[in-house]
Formats: C-alpha cells, structure tokens, sequence
C-alpha cells in the first residue's frame, strides 16, 4: 500500500482524501490505513445516514428486517442503484459536505462518495479523491463471504443476489463517472495497489 500512497500525490496543501467505491470494494481498510499512517481522523458515511442495509443477518441481529426483506424484493438492480443515489445525494451529502469543509486531517470513506455527487468537493481547497474497484469475482467472493451465502435458505440467497447485482452496477457506473470526470481509482487486486 506504500506504493499507493506515493500514486496519491499528497502535498501539503492536502487536507481531505475522499475514499468511494462500492460496497466490499476495500474503502474502509484503506481508510483506516491510510489515517493510521498519515495520524489523520477517520470517518464513515454509513454513520451518517444508513440506507436500508445489507440484507443478510447482521453479527448483532437475529433476523432480516422486514423492510429490508421488501426492499431487495421489490426493486430490480437498476431501481436500487436509484435510490441509494436518491440517498446519498438527499440524505448524506449535504452532510459529508459540511464536514469537508470544516474538518482537516481527515480520511472519509463511503459508497456514498459518488463521483457524480462529489465532484464539486474533488479539488476545493485542498480535497483529494480515490475511487476502488474490483472484479466482479471479488465482489461475489466478499460479499458470499460475509453473508454466509451457502449456509442461508434460497429466499436469502435471492436477497444476497440482489444486492450483488446493485453492487456490480454501482461499480460499472462508478467506473464510467471517474472516467467522464477524469478523477483516479485504482483496482484493488492490481500490483500497485499491494
């Protein structure tokens, strides 16, 4: 990850480093990494407003919640991926923006970071962005991981996958938006990432 750091181009004026990416893309490791190394504040956007949430059973939960449930149930991917960005642009931007501009030293992280909605912080007085991405195997692979996938019945399984399915999309459209903005990411599974 040292050899990241030095592709960040950090200079002194820096003050903030937006982190975004999908979710299981890796942002709060780095996140936290990089605030370890650098001895700057680290924050989450899922702290300041969290949308429905991941619709597995959580550690400290016993069950999915009912809304949840409705939630990956009733949209398609395409339907998700709207409003999670209804989301964040309502919910949590105004907020990440108020932070930005009044805190230094600090590491945010979020899927909530979303090129399009960031892209008026990105370069604003000493803020800089970082996008993460990965291949779709990576993505199946966390996200199986953490939701237990093959110990769940098939109604969650259908819910696992489509999350999955909003997570690949977010990730193409993320990929696609850093691209037309001209702003850098970086796949998490490249050599100069490791």
């Amino acid at each position: 990850m040292n050899r990241f750091i030095n592709q960040l181009n950090l200079s002194n004026q820096t003050r903030t480093i937006l982190i975004g990416g999908s979710s299981h893309a890796g942002k709060s490791t780095l996140a936290q990494y990089l605030a370890t190394k650098l001895n700057w504040n680290y924050r989450s956007t899922d702290k300041l407003a969290r949308h429905p949430g991941r619709p597995w059973i959580q550690a400290n939960k016993k069950f999915i919640p009912q809304h949840v449930m409705e939630h990956y149930q009733n949209l398609s991917a395409e339907e998700l991926f709207v409003d999670v960005i209804s989301h964040y642009e309502i919910n949590v931007l105004p907020q990440v923006e108020k932070i930005v501009r009044s805190e230094e030293c600090l590491i945010i992280e979020g899927s909530a970071l979303y090129p399009e909605l960031v892209k008026n912080l990105v370069g604003e007085d000493g803020v800089k962005a970082i996008f993460m991405t990965g291949s779709e195997q990576l993505f199946r692979n966390r996200i199986y991981h953490e939701s237990n996938f093959d110990n769940v019945s098939d109604e969650e399984k259908y819910l696992i996958e489509k999350f999955i399915q909003r997570t690949l999309l977010y990730n193409q459209r993320m990929i696609e938006s850093v691209e037309n903005l001209g702003f850098t990411y970086i796949n998490v599974e490249s050599d100069s990432f490791l």
